[in-house]
């Protein structure tokens, strides 16, 4: 029997690397670099911050004190460390294999910033931040921090010894990870050795990609995929198939079920309509969202 597959729809490349603050170099896969729009709802930005060193320093790098609401940002670290505070008193520290689950919701400041002691050592820095839209009847939610670390991962090992699963959000292979989330989304990567394979299967209706982050994959049997390269998956139903090619093979899959409301976006805040993102400018400008000299 022939293995019906998910067509691929395309195969993305993210914008030329940038300095967000002075801490983060990253490319921008969505919405600036690829203009998937609602698209890749309930995705509403994509940033990969490649493997890059950083020297040594005694003033950390980063992001100072900026405000959010009406989405959550998902911060995965494969490189170095991230620090975070936030006007809601939230603080923690992510390394490899760990990530950071902030809910903006109704409103806050936050900052982050290499971690004091990765800063004054210096070293590699490879991350992930990924932008979720909330639905209408969450965005006002009081904000929430999740930090999931590397030991609470769900994980699933491959057949053959071709490599493992971390399981993020959602499920793989009837294995859930830790992350608690307002809309169906999965999130998962998987570290492969050559030859590994991964099969998996998710609602036509749900968006999904992945992106190779280190060495290439062959999807669907006969598709190369390289480092960098972001695969978009066609909407209907049918199986996905990952193979690694090399021992370091690593891909990083999000798949989510879309969330059909209107956006209205500007800078930080992602609302249905323009009149609440005015509100949000007002009660940021009023310190309604916090004081960014106490964090």
């Amino acid at each position: 029997m022939t293995t019906a597959f998910r067509s691929i729809e395309g195969i993305y490349h993210g914008a030329p690397f940038h300095m967000v603050g002075d801490g983060f170099r990253v490319s921008n896969y969505f919405p600036g670099g690829n203009n998937l729009g609602t698209r890749f709802s309930p995705f509403l930005l994509l940033d990969y911050a490649a493997p890059h060193d950083f020297p040594p320093s005694n003033t950390p790098k980063g992001v100072g004190a900026h405000p959010h609401r009406g989405f959550e940002t998902v911060s995965i670290a494969y490189e170095g460390f991230v620090e975070h505070h936030d006007s809601y008193g939230n603080h923690g520290i992510i390394g490899p294999g760990d990530v950071q689950w902030m809910t903006a919701g109704s409103g806050l400041l936050h900052k982050e910033y290499h971690e004091k002691e990765f800063a004054k050592r210096g070293g590699t820095f490879h991350f992930i931040q990924l932008w979720v839209n909330l639905p209408r009847a969450h965005k006002m939610h009081p904000p929430r921090y999740q930090e999931l670390l590397k030991s609470n991962m769900g994980r699933v090992e491959l057949p053959d010894g071709g490599g493992s699963v971390r399981i993020i959000a959602g499920e793989y292979n009837g294995v859930a990870g830790p992350a608690k989330t307002f809309t169906p989304i999965h999130l998962f990567d998987i570290d492969f050795r050559a030859g590994g394979v991964a099969r998996f299967e998710h609602p036509s209706t749900y968006h999904t990609g992945a992106i190779v982050l280190r060495g290439s994959a062959a999807i669907n049997g006969s598709t190369e995929a390289k480092a960098g390269d972001f695969v978009l998956f066609g909407s209907e139903a049918g199986e996905i198939q990952i193979e690694g090619r090399t021992d370091d093979t690593l891909v990083f899959v999000l798949s989510g079920e879309p969330i059909q409301e209107p956006i209205f976006q500007h800078g930080p805040f992602v609302m249905n309509t323009r009149q609440e993102v005015i509100e949000a400018f007002e009660d940021f400008q009023s310190g309604k969202m916090g004081n960014p000299d106490e964090l």
